[in-house]
């Protein structure tokens, strides 16, 4: 005798998406519930297994958890205003295309690398330090971007609370900090030590991104003491990539202005 296929029991339906919704509670995931019932259908129609289903519903769940977690990433990082390589104007350097498309990837994050972005104001330096932090914030990595004049300013208070070491332990536990407009305005002594302290407690440990209007040959000047700015440069470069800017001012274009003063003769002038 052959044997009768079960028949559905009315409301089982009705009862299989309440049990899903509890669940999705319990796991607090209520986007899953959204998504089983969206795709339920289609899977239906198109035959999908049990694991091909269960994978898709979960992916939503984990691609709108991603997204959700990438906003807070960014608006936590403290940008000054969010950019995107999507917005940077490649043609305007078309030599760092390449060299910032493969950083925008993150693995220079999983090295603990570095990446210093050099050149005159407004060749796209702070556009392109932001951008690949907000990159980073969407690969899942947490982000902090301050002036390097801010960061001194934490530190230093850091400092006379007796706090430091915690400071920065807790600053190692961001997979990416960016210090902008490093050589903008000069350091004192102590607020140089400070700086040397971030960057040697991050060595091979966590990523940073700095962006500088003066070449390194510079660097002395800014922190007043050429030895602590060679320690430091060797820490950051010894795993760093190292792009270099040029052209004019974006600023400048379709006004009238060709360039703007060279830095060292602006270095020159003040030291006279």
């Amino acid at each position: 005798m052959a044997a009768t296929k079960p028949t559905t029991k009315p409301g089982a339906s009705t009862e299989a998406v309440k049990h899903i919704t509890y669940l999705a509670a319990a796991l607090k995931a209520p986007r899953i519930i959204e998504a089983a019932t969206r795709l339920a259908d289609q899977a239906r129609d198109a035959g999908w297994t049990h694991e091909d289903y269960l994978a898709a519903v979960l992916e939503r769940e984990v691609s709108a958890r991603n997204s959700s977690g990438a906003r807070l990433r960014i608006r936590a990082a403290g940008f000054g205003a969010v950019k995107t390589l999507e917005d940077f104007d490649f043609d305007a350097q078309p030599a760092a295309r390449q060299q910032i498309a493969a950083l925008a990837s993150g693995g220079f994050l999983t090295e603990a690398r570095n990446v210093v972005l050099l050149g005159p104001p407004g060749t796209g330096k702070t556009h392109l330090a932001t951008a690949l932090g907000v990159a980073a914030a969407r690969h899942g990595h947490r982000v902090l971007f301050a002036t390097a004049t801010d960061w001194v300013t934490r530190l230093t208070d850091a400092h006379r609370a007796g706090k430091l070491p915690n400071e920065l332990a807790k600053l190692r536990r961001y997979g990416l900090i960016i210090v902008d407009e490093v050589g903008y305005l000069p350091f004192e002594q102590d607020a140089a030590n400070l700086f040397f302290q971030l960057v040697s407690s991050r060595y091979e440990h966590a990523s940073l991104i700095l962006t500088s209007n003066l070449p390194f040959s510079g660097w002395g000047g800014v922190f007043g003491d050429q030895a602590v700015a060679a320690a430091m440069i060797d820490r950051i470069v010894h795993h760093a990539d190292v792009l270099t800017l040029k052209g004019a001012s974006y600023r400048l274009r379709g006004r009238g202005i060709d360039s703007l003063p060279s830095i060292r003769t602006t270095t020159d002038q003040t030291q006279s």
